[in-house]
């Protein structure tokens, strides 16, 4: 089916009107649409799309709107979306707001974590599956320095996910530009991926962001004091918060050279944490 076609499709079969492409991901084409007389979010997902944002939909409805934008409908190939017209935590720390939206993003952690619901028994990806990725390189790298880290990120992870507190569905892709403002309904987490198990992990990936801002995010002096903050202010035990942290960015890493991408900012994140969780 085109994509046209399918667009076609659900504006009449959802009662949409006035589509506007926002834009086109790696997995879906996002539009604007009318419903009901409000702006919307319509979400038409490709092949890839299709296969990875399940999970993303079980959280949403999961979450019923409480600290991320409200999923209104969908199927296995489209998402209809409340719309966050606002800027995103990102603005914030260009403006110079950087601990700021740090605060922003455990109010929402907060929310989304709060939910007190029965956990969902199907439809979610557990972090020990997530982890796979690691846990392939830490046996598969040859390169002497970069398997030493390797194992001791998949060390560690292990460890943490052996022990898991405070289980939770989480978003497991929070950051800056995730996070939205909503007219009257303040801060919003879109885009989840879907996981469940420990919450603190939900916080690790704030702490190497916001994308496109190195001379920030690799900052060590920074990235300590925004992880004590959000340890703070989320509820959050530091030192399991720089753990995950540690076993996060060597998965990030390890993803990066499975896709053939740059993995020296996840490198150089996880090396500055190595000596600490070291000591624990």
């Amino acid at each position: 089916m085109t994509s046209s076609v399918q667009l076609d499709s659900y504006l009449q079969a959802w009662s949409l009107t006035d589509a506007h492409l926002l834009t086109t991901t790696a997995t879906s084409s996002i539009y604007t649409v009318q419903h009901q007389g409000e702006t919307v979010v319509l979400k038409l997902l490709n092949e890839v799309g299709a296969a990875d944002e399940g999970g993303g939909a079980v959280a949403l409805d999961y979450w019923q709107g409480q600290g991320a934008v409200r999923l209104l409908q969908q199927d296995a190939h489209a998402h209809l979306l409340e719309y966050a017209e606002g800027a995103d935590l990102a603005k914030r720390v260009r403006q110079g707001n950087d601990s700021e939206a740090t605060r922003m993003i455990a109010g929402v952690l907060n929310q989304l974590h709060s939910a007190s619901s029965p956990l969902p028994t199907a439809g979610l990806k557990p972090l020990s599956l997530w982890f796979r990725s690691l846990f392939r390189r830490a046996q598969q790298e040859h390169t002497e320095e970069l398997a030493a880290l390797f194992q001791q990120g998949a060390a560690v992870a292990e460890k943490l996910l052996a022990d898991p507190r405070e289980v939770r569905v989480l978003h497991g892709d929070i950051h800056h530009e995730n996070i939205r403002h909503k007219a009257g309904r303040g801060w919003l987490a879109f885009d989840p991926k879907g996981l469940i198990g420990e919450r603190t992990y939900d916080a690790a990936n704030t702490l190497c962001n916001p994308p496109g801002m190195p001379e920030l995010v690799l900052n060590e002096n920074r990235l300590r004091s925004q992880a004590a903050l959000l340890a703070r202010e989320a509820r959050l035990d530091e030192g399991r918060l720089l753990a995950y942290t540690f076993a996060y960015a060597c998965l990030s890493a390890s993803w990066s050279m499975e896709d053939g991408g740059d993995a020296t900012a996840a490198l150089t994140i996880a090396s500055m944490l190595r000596h600490d969780v070291q000591a624990r």
